[in-house]
């Protein structure tokens, strides 16, 4: 007998760790799937806001969740989440690699040190999470799944965003690869979102309405994104309702098929 198609959404006793969980997106994803079900470890580096997001998930979705301290680019620290996860609740179903981000930089003032510790925020401590975790999952049985935070940089082109962009990228194809690798017991999949409105974007439309407005008409859909969008389709990848793809990066973007960024960096004096 078919299951009911929304019970496929569901993450009833399934363990999942949300990276960057403290505000924006990542603590979107993680009180997402409290609500669908899950037990929720929310890790970031600052102790005071993924406790206010394990709190909410506790009170408003009767959800088990926990709060860890983590700064993803110490590798002992991410040792010390994922041994947090399984002591807590015996291991770990599900994994959102959602830390990361770069300040925009002009290629020819970003540092090679700069450079690599973009890289290194965003595609290496991923995967060095992953690695971590997939164990842990594949003793769980076939199930696994990580979900990827990649961005639309990574196929879009703006200025003042070559570390960053790059770094994303490289995220994306890593997460096809890791996917063929390890199909069909860990399914990985990647969210290439697109400007969504977070603490992290507002100082930019702070500078003043037009640069809003100017986000806002390079959107097909008419509208920046929300938090809530982009937890939707975590929801997606992470539950058995997708349990026939992996290895694919979906754009999150509002139907955008060219960079939003409403900023004109200068590269060259005038």
């Amino acid at each position: 007998m078919m299951t009911a198609l929304l019970d496929r959404f569901r993450l009833t006793g399934r363990v999942a760790i949300v990276t960057g969980a403290g505000r924006g997106i990542g603590a979107g994803i993680a009180l997402g799937f409290a609500e669908a079900g899950a037990k929720v470890v929310c890790a970031a580096r600052t102790a005071a806001q993924i406790e206010a997001i394990a709190a909410e998930a506790r009170e408003r979705h009767e959800a088990e969740a926990i709060a860890v301290p983590c700064d993803v680019n110490e590798d002992e620290q991410l040792e010390q989440l994922v041994a947090r996860a399984m002591e807590r609740f015996g291991g770990v179903d599900i994994l959102v690699n959602n830390a990361g981000g770069t300040m925009p930089s002009l290629a020819l003032a970003t540092s090679a040190e700069a450079f690599e510790a973009a890289f290194h925020f965003n595609t290496t401590a991923p995967f060095s999470l992953s690695q971590k975790v997939i164990p842990k999952m594949l003793e769980r049985g076939d199930d696994g799944v990580i979900v990827n935070i990649s961005s639309a940089l990574a196929h879009f082109v703006e200025k003042g965003f070559v570390a960053y962009g790059t770094a994303k990228a490289a995220l994306s194809h890593m997460t096809r690869l890791l996917a063929y690798e390890l199909a069909p017991r860990v399914r990985i999949n990647a969210l290439a979102v697109g400007a969504v409105r977070t603490s992290s974007l507002e100082p930019f439309l702070a500078m003043g309405p037009e640069y809003e407005q100017r986000m806002v008409e390079r959107h097909p859909l008419g509208r920046i994104g929300t938090v809530e969008d982009v937890a939707a389709a975590a929801l997606y990848l992470a539950s058995p309702a997708s349990s026939w793809v992996t290895g694919k990066v979906f754009e999150i973007d509002g139907g955008t098929v060219a960079s939003t960024w409403p900023l004109e960096i200068q590269v060259f004096p005038s």
